[in-house]
């Protein structure tokens, strides 16, 4: 088997090669070449101890020396270079106490994960697959290394790894990997919430969004996402829905991957993570009228703090949460087709939102019975339409927008504060309806009413 190795880390390999040490491209890299897909990184296992490595190399960056990783400069890019070894024993189902290294390919392959991820390669043996990860890539199987009940007591995170290679691949779970997650679910609450972030974040962006409720077959997401259990099991008795809200959850981010044009990776993970939280306040919103009925009657405002509140506990970034806030509350929006509607609309949500705003709509009803689709999806088309020619004809949406400003204000004699908020939101109202009048000398003398208005209800 041929793997097509970048000529830098060729390069390293045959250096370490010429020194005396063996050395291999080894674990992910290897896994995607196989599959033909791109690998993010090229990681590179050797023989040669770090003080080796440090030695041999001009340009080199201690990543992780103590746990035998040195990064190799090479042609302008960085390679990380790791020493063969065995870890030593993990007390807090996550980091090793120590490791040691060894002489032994073997013994380094035996500590990974999954037989997928401990196939090495160099140029010279080809591939060295000694624990039947060709074997499990062709069946499409996630296999533990070794014993599985150890490696994921050693690492807890391993757990949530297999699910979202089970997704990012296509696999399916080994019955003994499988059931080893079960009985490891309640370590997952040693691992930080940035990792377990990254690992759902990485399943939801791939093309396995079903493997989402192996995270409620196995506990692990009653650990860290309850709202998701409750989400799974909370039927949706309506005219307007086929499935239960988290398998229209599931549809909803497939249909995200579908719509998105793919012009960012950064709105791509909020679309995501919106679609994921969009109806996550149904469950506790769930109301059955006397005709059995269901109705979910302020879920986007319930989804809108829940929301905030997992991605807090997940500890995302600001303004990840605060979009996805946004997106979630305003989901289930129905426009009106007026422009004045729709010019205030934005005005209170933001214009930056509503191009992914558009997107979860669509994804949302795609998601969804038969029911009045065609006239939902007609009805967000034109909004879009809408929206698109209020955008050309250069709309003002906020106080920025509007041709006159604070200062041109006090110039002609509004002072500064409170009352010059107040005049300049009075503005952008009068703008919204009569868009017309956003012109400076129309702007400055209805800003002087506005001010005597003010002035005399103080």
């Amino acid at each position: 088997m041929l793997i097509n190795v970048p000529r830098d880390a060729e390069n390293i390999i045959k250096i370490l090669n010429d020194n005396g040490f063996e050395a291999y491209v080894v674990g992910g890299c290897v896994r995607d070449s196989i599959l033909g897909r791109v690998p993010e990184d090229w990681d590179i296992t050797t023989s040669a101890k770090p003080e080796d490595v440090k030695r041999i190399f001009n340009k080199t960056i201690d990543t992780g020396i103590e746990h035998g990783t040195v990064t190799v400069r090479m042609g302008g890019c960085s390679y990380e270079v790791t020493t063969y070894r065995i870890d030593g024993e993990y007390e807090d189902n996550r980091h090793p106490k120590n490791v040691m290294f060894t002489s032994k390919l073997s013994e380094d392959l035996l500590r990974r994960d999954f037989t997928i991820n401990a196939m090495a390669y160099n140029s010279t043996e080809g591939l060295v697959d000694m624990y039947g990860g060709i074997d499990d890539l062709n069946h499409g199987i996630i296999r533990c290394v070794g014993d599985a009940e150890a490696r994921f007591d050693e690492d807890a995170l391993r757990t949530l790894r297999a699910i979202r290679f089970a997704g990012q691949l296509g696999f399916n779970i080994e019955e003994k990997t499988y059931e080893a997650i079960k009985n490891h679910a309640e370590c997952i609450r040693n691992v930080s919430a940035e990792r377990i972030r990254v690992e759902v974040t990485k399943l939801i962006m791939s093309n396995g969004a079903d493997r989402l409720k192996l995270l409620a077959d196995t506990g692990l997401s009653n650990i860290f996402f309850p709202e998701w259990d409750e989400m799974l099991l909370a039927g949706q008795n309506n005219p307007h829905h086929s499935y239960s809200v988290g398998e229209h959850t599931i549809k909803v981010i497939e249909n995200i991957h579908r719509l998105y044009p793919g012009k960012g990776e950064k709105d791509f993970k909020i679309l995501c993570w919106s679609a994921l939280l969009h109806d996550v306040g149904k469950p506790e919103c769930r109301f059955v009228d006397e005709k059995g009925i269901d109705h979910f009657y302020g879920h986007e405002k319930s989804g809108e703090v829940m929301a905030e509140a997992i991605l807090k506990r997940l500890k995302f970034d600001n303004y990840t949460i605060e979009t996805t806030k946004r997106l979630v509350a305003c989901h289930d929006y129905r426009f009106n087709g007026s422009k004045k509607s729709m010019r205030k609309f934005v005005s209170k949500v933001g214009a930056d939102i509503m191009p992914l705003l558009f997107i979860l709509m669509e994804a949302d009803v795609c998601g969804q019975s038969d029911y009045h689709r065609e006239e939902k999806l007609q009805r967000i088309k034109q909004a879009k339409e809408t929206f698109d020619e209020l955008i050309a004809a250069n709309t003002a949406f906020t106080v920025k927008d509007l041709e006159i400003n604070g200062k041109e204000l006090i110039s002609a004699g509004i002072p500064a504060g409170k009352a010059l908020g107040d005049v300049l939101k009075a503005l952008l109202e009068m703008v919204l309806e009569e868009p017309e009048l956003n012109e400076k000398s129309i702007l400055l003398a209805n800003a002087k009413k506005i001010f005597e208005k003010v002035c005399k209800e103080m």
